[in-house]
């Protein structure tokens, strides 16, 4: 898939699964904005510019890039990386939205402005870029979104603050992709396993090794594939989730049941019918409500 004459804005995009997107989109041909604020996994600020460094090495291998070092998590940080894409390169078709933070606590122990950061740079983030671009992703008439949410979202120990502010990503997919149908954009997510800095502050969760086997077996190039389909004209899907590890792509479905129907419905036909209520062996996948399909 050639991206040439095509620019996209990477967030995040300074170290991990961010750069490995930023370095293949770049190869095939794309001019990318590489956004990274330069702070510490869990969003401490550090002083370090790697988005400078990424650059760097693109340049050197005949890519064309510039870093941006806006934060996805204010109107204005948002804005000024669109404007960077938009000064730089003239147009816009894709945007990645990778920046994100991570720690691993006790939800009890997590201070309520934290659970704000989380939102902030997650979410937030997401629909800030993702609404400065959208007028120029109309214009490139295949606009495409690339969110980026995580399997903690379903429910993983000590992962309240992170796994929560990533289903808000989820659902601003979904939605999200409801609002792109009549524009021709579209907007997927990944769900991607990596050994990455992210996984360092897991370890002392994990089992002895996990943490050394993931990073041998998961780069982060086995992600950046499924990115860069999402990212492209010829990406076919809307509204979808792809699981992406180690080589390894999956599809994330969100399904109804067949579920009962009583109009004489009690909690004891509930409690008496649970089984039949959570059998998935006829669920179907929870459709997109498209204007387009509604009109049809």
């Amino acid at each position: 898939m050639d991206f040439t004459g095509r620019v996209v804005i990477v967030t995040g995009a300074g170290r991990g699964i961010g750069r490995a997107h930023a370095e293949l989109l770049t190869a095939r041909g794309a001019a990318v904005v590489v956004n990274d604020v330069g702070g510490a996994v869990d969003g401490t600020p550090r002083g370090e510019d790697p988005a400078a460094e990424v650059v760097a090495a693109i340049t050197e291998a005949g890519g064309r890039a510039i870093a941006s070092t806006d934060s996805v998590a204010t109107e204005e940080g948002a804005d000024a990386i669109v404007d960077a894409a938009m000064t730089a390169f003239g147009r816009l078709d894709a945007v990645i939205n990778n920046a994100g933070i991570y720690t691993v606590q006790p939800w009890l122990e997590v201070p309520t402005s934290r659970y704000r950061d989380f939102l902030d740079v997650h979410y937030l983030g997401s629909m800030l870029v993702s609404r400065a671009a959208w007028p120029h992703l109309i214009a490139s008439e295949h606009g495409r979104i690339v969110n980026t949410v995580s399997g903690a979202m379903l429910g993983v120990p000590d992962m309240v603050h992170y796994g929560s502010a990533k289903g808000a990503v989820l659902g601003l997919t979904r939605t999200l992709a409801v609002a792109a149908d009549a524009h021709g954009i579209k907007v997927n997510a990944i769900a991607p396993g990596a050994g990455t800095r992210m996984l360092d502050q897991a370890a002392d969760a994990l089992p002895p090794g996990t943490v050394e086997h993931m990073k041998a077996v998961m780069p982060p190039s086995l992600v950046a594939p499924v990115a860069a389909y999402l990212a492209h004209a010829e990406c076919a899907v809307n509204g979808e989730v792809f699981n992406a590890a180690g080589g390894t792509v999956s599809r994330l479905v969100l399904a109804n049941t067949a579920g009962i129907t009583d109009p004489d419905l009690t909690p004891e036909t509930v409690a008496n019918r649970l089984d039949e209520i959570l059998a998935v062996g006829q669920a179907e996948p929870a459709p997109l409500m498209l204007p387009s399909a509604a009109a049809s």
